[in-house]
């Protein structure tokens, strides 16, 4: 697990982006208190989620309004599409992602 960054460096309803060789990964922080990461590129045009509106435990891609669940990386019906997801973990304020599956999905 690499760390990224202290937890209340991510804004609230929002995210923050991270580089990751030639990856952006976008970490949202939810009003709930939890922390997801994607690969900050929507499935439909690869809109830039790290710049969208996060809503419970989902994003709205700014560009066409594809809604992205944040756990999963799935695309909300009807449309259809999915974001590399990036395990997580926080511990001791700080923000830890496994970049592991970046370089295992290149490979």
């Amino acid at each position: 697990m690499q760390d990224v960054g202290l937890l209340d460096d991510i804004p609230v309803a929002g995210a923050r982006t991270v580089k990751a060789g030639a990856f952006d990964i976008a970490v949202f922080r939810t009003t709930g208190g939890k922390v997801f990461a994607l690969v900050d590129r929507c499935p439909h045009r690869a809109g830039p989620l790290s710049q969208g509106i996060v809503h419970g435990e989902q994003v709205t891609c700014p560009l066409h309004n594809w809604v992205i669940d944040l756990a999963s990386g799935e695309v909300v019906g009807p449309d259809a599409g999915c974001s590399q997801t990036i395990p997580v973990r926080v511990e001791d304020g700080r923000v830890h992602l496994d970049l592991t599956v970046l370089i295992d999905e290149a490979a």
